[in-house]
């Protein structure tokens, strides 16, 4: 399953890569990918996590950019 979440006020490319590389670890997700200049991060990841991958995505983008508001699409 694919899907697309804004990461609205994302400040640096640097953040984005470390928000990557922490959530591209979560258990069920197979791809993560951040682009910078459009704030958006697409995820492939098992359609039944959804629930349990959207908290921890929320919880590991306020530990490294806590002014970020994560808005899925």
């Amino acid at each position: 399953m694919k899907k697309v979440f804004v990461l609205e006020d994302l400040c640096c490319a640097n953040c984005g890569a470390k928000i990557e590389e922490a959530v591209g670890k979560l258990e069920g997700v197979s791809e993560c990918s951040v682009t910078f200049l459009t704030q958006k991060m697409t995820l492939e990841m098992e359609e039944d996590k959804l629930d349990s991958i959207r908290e921890q995505v929320k919880k590991i983008v306020k530990k490294i950019e806590p002014d970020v508001e994560v808005i899925e699409k």
